[in-house]
């Protein structure tokens, strides 16, 4: 689970800095980063910016979500445990073995 979550928070990690290095100030046009007018983008001419903001957003999003997650198992270990911690195995008591009487044992002739 760990590393689903580290994997995603790396990508979303990327996909954010390049979402907001695309991305320029009020003052700037967004054609002049693509070399053509603002009217001729993709998106029209303002539907790029919305675009570019809005999934500049969902990525913030999930960067925060995955952010809290990677805290939440990390403050929350999970438990290691054995083939034989797992097990569901009853032991029962075991009795201390009666003690021998050695005067009753006859001597081995040699």
């Amino acid at each position: 689970m760990e590393t689903i979550v580290w994997v995603v928070h790396l990508l979303t990690a990327i996909v954010l800095c390049g979402l907001v290095l695309m991305q320029h100030g009020k003052g700037a046009d967004m054609g002049a980063a693509f070399g053509s007018g603002s009217a001729g983008s993709l998106f029209g001419s303002a539907g790029s910016a919305n675009f570019l903001s809005r999934s500049t957003a969902v990525a913030a999003a999930i960067f925060f979500v995955t952010s809290l997650s990677l805290t939440y198992l990390y403050s929350h270990p999970a438990q290691q445990q054995g083939v034989m911690d797992r097990a569901a195995v009853i032991k029962a008591p075991v009795a201390a073995p009666a003690p021998v009487d050695n005067s009753k044992l006859k001597e081995i002739p040699k």
